[in-house]
């Protein structure tokens, strides 16, 4: 009998940044209900929920392994930052963010490429960087997203990657708790350690379902009462000025259950 593969899911985000569940939420439901083995928490330009995930899930002893990650927005797209330390300053050019990863041996992949969309890596500039030293080269591709954006362009993607030679990834970019799992990546082994192996030596393959247009639309509805729960906090923040404002996600509260408020 053939071994499974191990299963990772490597673009998660949480209330930190945009996300609609909070770090905790996340194990739970994960562990619970979920076939991966490995998760990245990969927020927009921070990475304090996905250290205070990786924590715990090594307190409690689960079977599931986080990576710290980082979606740090570049002047040449949005840009997955995994295996992290420390958070990368956005707002540089991607050549730049991509040294930046690695330099503290993290590996560097775009998020949803090739969309027409200031958000999204093109072409012409990851075969720039592709030419260029092993410093500044992508490590891999996010070959399927389910989303909005990865959807009409996920085949041209997939053959970009073969013409190039990048490994592939399939992530969720899941920013609601339901979504999570709905891409995910494959890879020999079953640790963490296997999936970043695995990315280096080009033997990954993604996989995943696309979400409906209904799925998506729900999310953006808790994401605007997110929004509003957040302006509301730090509005009260700054009347009371007692050093409470928006929720990050984390800390949780005294309670043991993360702060909503």
């Amino acid at each position: 009998m053939t071994e499974r593969l191990g299963r990772a899911d490597l673009h998660i985000h949480t209330l930190a940044s945009d996300g609609t569940a909070g770090v905790l939420e996340i194990l739970d439901h994960v562990e619970a209900n979920l076939d991966l083995d490995v998760i990245a928490i990969t927020d927009h330009e921070r990475i304090d929920a996905a250290l205070a995930g990786q924590a715990i899930a090594r307190d409690r002893g689960l079977r599931l392994e986080v990576v710290v990650g980082e979606e740090i927005t570049t002047l040449g797209g949005h840009l997955l930052g995994l295996w992290l330390e420390t958070p990368v300053r956005p707002f540089r050019s991607l050549r730049s963010t991509i040294a930046a990863i690695h330099d503290q041996g993290g590996l560097a992949i775009p998020a949803h490429p090739l969309v027409p969309y200031p958000l999204c890596a093109q072409g012409f500039v990851l075969r720039r960087l592709l030419a260029d030293e092993p410093r500044f080269r992508p490590d891999a591709i996010e070959a399927f997203n389910p989303t909005t954006l990865g959807r009409p362009w996920h085949g041209r993607v997939v053959r970009f990657a073969e013409e190039v030679g990048l490994p592939r990834v399939g992530n969720s970019d899941a920013h609601a708790l339901g979504a999570i799992g709905s891409g995910w990546t494959t890879f020999p082994g079953r640790t963490a350690e296997d999936a970043r192996a695995a990315i280096r030596a080009g033997t990954t393959h993604h996989h995943g379902s696309f979400h409906g247009t209904s799925a998506q639309l729900e999310t953006f509805r808790e994401q605007l009462r997110k929004y509003g729960r957040d302006a509301r906090a730090n509005l009260g923040g700054r009347i009371r000025r007692d050093g409470t404002g928006r929720d990050l996600g984390y800390p949780v509260a005294a309670s043991g259950r993360e702060d909503r408020t």
